[in-house]
């Protein structure tokens, strides 16, 4: 029997990729199995959620994918404990990244406005698991456990029948057809349930199907089976509970739940007692936000990512995430993305690189930086951050007036240290005044890595792992980035011009000068392409490049330039030396170019010699010193670039 009952309560705005989404304010109630029903519309689809009769703690809920009134036992005893049932149509999408993004609002919608449990359980059958995987893998830190009857892993098997399996025909049109796929370009997709598990095994989120060993539509082999092993070698927690009394009808794909008690308590012990992780909010600060990139990404329908950072950014993780994540938001933009990172380098360096690794390949719309934990390890001072990361957002500023800029200082021991003890680390409030100060957005990721780990929602050791984050070290850096992308205000910023720096010899027109330049050569040879001779490790980009080496003491050098500031990128290995200096012939001085991680690889170094020059000419003189740092083997100086502030 149907009660009318309209509730008003005020639209919500969940801002979603610069886009505020309004909950409907009219919901209907009904009664199911006993229990109130509240049904609604959620962005122009039907949804809804059933209400215990007195909710646990917390408000534990299961989150059901497509087919939500198929196999309801369990849900009835769910709700009989306490739990909510909840589900948002997005039928037939076969969990294309817009049904995607509706989950996303959906579960911002109940968690933030209803007091729904951060980490809902997802049931999902047949092709409801495309949907649990598809959006689960996008949010690991959101689940408490996935359970799933006869789930879909791979489109290829069904509809597209491309193994054993009978496939749909019309299906697999429709999902060709949403995609924008042709059949060879179907069968290469990689965004589906058996791939890129590593996140969410690293989150240790429980797995259970259910199958049936002779289904025909969605066999196990092609499917099930395959995700398991998967997931078990990634070191995901999961079982397998084959589904044999009972009739088996639709060649074998449909069968009845021999013990849905036991499939409701896995759903129990993993959802309770509920878990409530710290938010991200707290740890971003959007300051003038990403309206100028948003803007231009849906009126041009193009637009430049940049990602300047050291070895965190090289790797694979929260950049590639991030990407994905763009590019599902805005598909009808054409990105492109540069991928700038380079390991070992901080500040000082990704400032004279900016222009040949950045701009070169385009102007960005939208720049990632990332290096408080180079900053940290290789002793850059304070002043020398705030030039190096000044100079960055003056260059930027100066291709891009209207560009946005995220500033985000990653995580280490150092820097947990410093919290430990009470005090903020110099690069983290380095990164935040000049974020605040030139309007960028900011994240501390430092600091939240640092209260998550005291607050027991995971360890260093076992789970974040390194300063180079495992898997869930990458995630975790990544919601937090999407927390920023997705409750960014839609008003873009008129506001272009560019506050005096606070440090008047930043590196704002920093660049680099080709060895080529380099006069008065004694004992010093350009090499086309160098390569090292000691089987030592090399950094991409500072390998079978051309260089200007001298390895014997008192080999020398000259250069004329112009700016105020000169300094030196080197390749330091096993041999490095030291080297004498002097400016327009004063103030001699040494230097030694041997690190404490020479004897590992030949590290890309950059050393300023001088930054803070009056404007005008100058003359650089180095020579190798006959001394050496007593545990390198040589004296080697190898240039790769000279470094000039004009």
């Amino acid at each position: 029997m149907k009660t009318n009952c309209k509730i008003w309560f005020y639209a919500v705005m969940l801002l979603i990729a610069g886009n505020p989404v309004l909950a409907q304010p009219s919901e209907n109630i009904v009664k199911w199995k006993g229990f109130d029903k509240v049904e609604f519309t959620f962005e122009n689809r039907k949804a809804w959620f059933v209400k215990p009769q007195k909710a646990i703690e917390g408000n534990p809920w299961v989150w059901r994918a497509h087919f939500p009134d198929w196999h309801t036992e369990m849900d009835s005893i769910l709700l009989s404990r306490g739990f909510y049932i909840a589900y948002v149509n997005t039928n037939d999408l076969f969990a294309y990244p817009s049904a995607m993004q509706v989950w996303d609002s959906f579960y911002d919608y109940l968690v933030k406005e209803k007091q729904f449990s951060p980490k809902p359980a997802l049931e999902g059958v047949s092709r409801g698991g495309l949907y649990v995987y598809g959006w689960a893998k996008r949010n690991p830190d959101k689940v408490s456990c996935i359970y799933a009857e006869a789930p879909v892993c791979d489109p290829k098997s069904w509809p597209g029948g491309k193994g054993k399996g009978l496939g749909s025909e019309k299906d697999w049109a429709a999902f060709l057809k949403i995609y924008g796929l042709s059949e060879e370009e179907a069968v290469k997709l990689s965004d589906i349930p058996l791939n890129d598990l590593a996140g969410l095994a690293a989150f240790k989120v429980p797995v259970l199907h259910v199958i049936g060993l002779h289904d025909k539509y969605v066999p196990a082999a092609e499917n099930s089976d395959l995700l398991v092993a998967n997931y078990m070698k990634l070191g995901g927690p999961v079982s397998v509970y084959p589904m044999t009394r009972g009739q088996q009808t639709l060649e074998g794909h449909h069968f009845p739940i021999e013990h849905p008690e036991f499939f409701a308590r896995f759903i129990e012990q993993n959802s309770v007692p509920v878990q409530k992780p710290l938010p991200h909010l707290p740890y971003i600060e959007a300051n003038k936000g990403l309206g100028n990139a948003f803007e231009k990404f849906r009126t041009l329908k193009k637009g430049t990512v940049a990602f300047l950072g050291g070895s965190i950014t090289h790797n694979p993780g929260w950049r590639n995430k991030t990407s994905q994540y763009l590019q599902e938001h805005f598909p009808d933009t054409r990105f492109t993305f540069i991928a700038a990172g380079i390991p070992s380098l901080g500040s000082t360096p990704h400032a004279f690189r900016f222009g040949k690794d950045v701009l070169a390949k385009g102007i960005p719309d939208l720049l990632f930086v990332e290096a408080a934990v180079n900053d940290r390890a290789n002793g850059f001072r304070e002043k020398a951050q705030v030039r190096g990361l000044e100079g960055i957002l003056r260059q930027m500023y100066a291709a891009n007036p209207k560009a946005n800029v995220v500033m985000m200082a990653f995580a280490d021991p150092d820097k947990s240290a410093d919290y430990n003890a009470g005090k903020e680390p110099v690069e983290v409030g380095v990164h935040q005044k000049l974020a605040k100060y030139y309007g960028a957005a900011y994240m501390n990721l430092a600091r939240e890595v640092y209260d998550r780990v005291k607050a027991g929602e995971f360890s260093w050791e076992y789970d974040f792992k390194d300063l180079h984050p495992s898997p869930y070290g990458q995630e975790v850096y990544f919601q937090t980035i999407k927390e920023l992308l997705k409750t960014e205000p839609s008003a873009a910023s008129s506001d272009t011009k560019l506050p005096a720096p606070l440090d008047k010899f930043s590196y704002e027109k920093a660049g680099y000068r080709s060895i080529n330049e380099a006069g008065n050569l004694q004992g010093f040879t350009l090499i086309p392409a160098w390569k090292p001779e000691d089987n030592v490790s090399t950094r991409e980009g500072f390998v079978n490049v051309p260089m200007l080496v001298g390895e014997k003491a008192n080999a020398a050098l000259t250069l004329d330039f112009k700016g105020r500031g000169i300094g030196i990128a080197i390749i330091s290995g096993p041999d490095a030396g030291k080297i004498t200096y002097t400016i327009d012939g004063k103030n001699p001085r040494t230097l030694d170019l041997f690190t404490e991680w020479s004897t590992q690889l030949h590290l890309p170094w950059y050393l300023m010699l001088n930054d803070e020059l009056s404007s005008g000419r100058h003359t650089l003189q180095l020579t190798i010193s006959s001394d050496k740092n007593e545990k390198s083997t040589g004296a080697a100086c190898r240039i790769v670039h000279f470094l000039v502030n004009e």
